[in-house]
């Protein structure tokens, strides 16, 4: 079976320069991403979560084990190649929104098409936007400032953003971890509608128990081993 992504027997240590690598904060980790599910993944801060996410995204490479994008292994791949497939195949959701403060809601969500040259798909893109941003409550201020909008709108304006390239796997990280208990609420409720809409698998790591139910499987981080919660 091929699955939207894998990894296999994933190791990663860290360690300060000049001295031995420390315990691997992942210790032969393998996790299955099906096509449309949704994960979570809890565990303690420094249990190697946020890790986990980035070697998933590949931002992050492990020191040992194999990573699967659609059943494309990636360790073969350049950073151009990489770069392709987290601009096409996957949509990055942070605890902070990081939206540019100069730019309006709506250029900050037409953002990851800088790259693009071609007209047509850039116009698609633009009409995307506009139907992403009516869906999550959005579309009257998409040419208002960041600065002029609150925390939750700016972190839903977020969720577009890793959406608007039609992405078929959206990591978020602590995506609820800066907002109150109404927005995280709104937010945990919007991830699903997304995930349904979009045809989306969905891997979130996450602190909030609110959050971790709300998806369909849950993993626990500890002592560098992954286990069903």
């Amino acid at each position: 079976m091929t699955y939207l992504a894998e990894v296999r027997n994933i190791i990663k240590s860290y360690s300060l320069p000049g001295q031995a690598p420390v315990t691997p904060v992942l210790n032969d980790i393998s996790l299955e991403i099906p096509a449309n599910a949704s994960i979570a993944i809890i565990g303690p801060s420094g249990s190697g979560k946020t890790t986990l996410l980035n070697i998933l995204g590949t931002l992050d490479k492990p020191g040992s084990g194999e990573v699967f994008i659609e059943g494309e292994p990636l360790a073969s791949l350049d950073d151009d190649q990489l770069a392709g497939i987290r601009n096409s195949r996957i949509g990055f959701v942070f605890q902070l929104h990081y939206l540019l403060p100069q730019l309006t809601l709506l250029e900050n969500v037409l953002l990851p098409l800088l790259p693009v040259k071609d007209r047509l798909k850039r116009s698609a893109a633009t009409g995307r936007a506009g139907q992403l941003l009516e869906l999550t409550g959005l579309a009257e201020k998409s040419h208002r400032r960041p600065g002029e909008l609150s925390t939750g709108e700016c972190q839903r304006a977020a969720v577009v953003r890793a959406l608007i390239n039609q992405p078929a796997l959206l990591l978020a990280d602590e995506p609820t971890g800066s907002l109150d208990t109404e927005n995280a609420a709104l937010l945990t409720s919007l991830l699903n509608t997304l995930k349904k809409e979009e045809n989306l698998a969905m891997v979130v790591v996450t602190h909030s128990p609110e959050l971790a139910s709300a998806m369909e499987t849950c993993y626990r981080l500890r002592s560098g081993k992954l286990e069903k919660a």
